[in-house]
C-alpha cells in the first residue's frame, strides 16, 4: 500500500542544515514490527507515523521510532511531525495551539515567530549524578573530571545525562571515545554572542559513539536544568550541530507559569509516497 511520506529538516530554515525527520503521514493499519522495520531502513535518527488521536483533546497521535526502538517522546520529531501534519492540511481544534498525543502523553505545540515550539515535558528522572558515573562520563568524553562544571540527570524519555563544561569552545573541542549512555553536553558562549550555549548530543550506536545533529528533547531538559539553576535566562538560543557541519538553532522561552518552550524553524525537503 502506498502511503504519503515526507522528510522534514528541523531546527533550521535552510534545507539540509538541521536534523532530518522521516514522516509517514498515514500510519493506520501498520503494526509495530512494520513501523520499526521501516524506521530501521530510513536509518535516520527518528521516523514518525501519524495516526488518528485516541483521546478527544488531541489533534493527532504520533509514534516515534529510532532505527532500533520506539520512543515515548522526542523533540525534533515532535516539531517535524507537527510541521508535516499542518502542511498536509491538518487544522488544530485549538487555533494556534496544536495538541500532539504520543507515548509520553499530550504535548502542546504552538506557532511562534521562530517557527513551531513544544512545551517541554516533565522530567522522569532528575537530580545529581553519582560521582563514579561523572568520572566515567569524563573518561568517555576524553576530558579530565575537573573540566566538568556540573552534571545532572535530565531524562524526559530518551534517558539523557546533562553535562556542563566551562565554555562553548570546550564543547566544540570534544573528541569522545566510546560513550555507553546518552550524554548531552553544553557550554556557554561569551556574553554578547548570538547564542547562549553550544550543545552536543552523544549516544551509543552499533558499538560506536554517534552524535545527533540537533536534539529537541535534550535541549528541553537542559533548559529546565539551566534555568532552574540560574545558569541561563529565557529567552535564549542554543546552537547545535556545528561540529557536524550543521547549523541547528534551538529557541528556548518560558511563560510566566514556568512552562519551558522549545522551538525552531522547520522546512520540508522531500515529499512523495512510500510502499508500506
Amino acid at each position: 500500500m502506498k502511503r504519503p511520506f515526507c522528510q522534514v529538516d528541523v531546527f533550521t530554515g535552510t534545507p539540509y542544515r538541521g536534523n532530518p525527520l522521516a514522516v509517514v503521514l498515514d500510519g493506520e493499519g501498520l503494526g509495530t514490527e512494520e513501523m520499526q522495520r521501516f524506521a530501521n531502513w530510513t536509518n535516520l535518527s527518528e521516523t514518525t507515523f501519524l495516526l488518528p488521536p485516541s483521546v478527544p483533546d488531541a489533534d493527532y497521535r504520533v509514534r516515534i521510532f529510532t532505527p532500533a526502538s520506539e520512543l515515548p517522546f522526542a523533540g525534533h520529531p515532535t516539531l517535524g511531525t507537527c510541521h508535516a501534519w499542518l502542511a498536509a492540511g491538518g487544522t488544530p481544534a485549538g487555533g494556534d495551539v496544536i495538541v500532539q498525543e504520543c507515548g509520553a502523553g499530550l504535548v502542546p505545540v504552538r506557532r511562534t515567530g521562530d517557527g513551531l515550539a513544544f512545551a517541554a515535558p516533565p522530567l522522569i528522572r532528575s537530580g545529581a549524578v553519582e560521582e563514579s558515573l561523572v568520572e566515567h562520563i569524563a573518561s568517555a568524553l576524553g576530558v579530565d573530571r575537573a573540566e566538568i562544571v556540573d552534571a545532572e540527570w535530565a531524562d524526559n524519555g530518551p534517558g539523557w545525562v546533562a553535562v556542563l563544561l566551562a565554555n562553548a569552545d570546550a564543547v566544540l573541542a570534544l573528541r569522545p571515545g566510546l560513550v555507553d549512555l546518552d550524554v548531552g553536553v553544553a557550554g556557554p558562549y561569551p556574553a554578547g554572542s548570538p547564542y547562549a550555549f553550544e550543545v552536543r548530543a552523544f549516544f551509543p550506536k552499533d558499538g560506536a559513539t554517534a552524535e545527533d545533529p540537533v536534539t529537541g528533547s535534550l535541549n528541553a531538559s537542559l533548559a529546565q536544568w539551566l534555568l532552574r539553576t540560574d545558569r541561563a535566562s529565557a529567552p535564549y538560543v542554543a546552537s547545535q550541530g556545528t561540529a557536524l557541519g550543521r547549523a541547528g538553532r534551538v529557541h528556548v522561552s518560558a511563560d510566566p507559569g514556568g512552562t519551558v518552550w522549545i522551538g525552531g524553524e522547520t522546512v520540508t525537503c522531500v515529499t512523495g509516497q512510500v510502499e508500506l
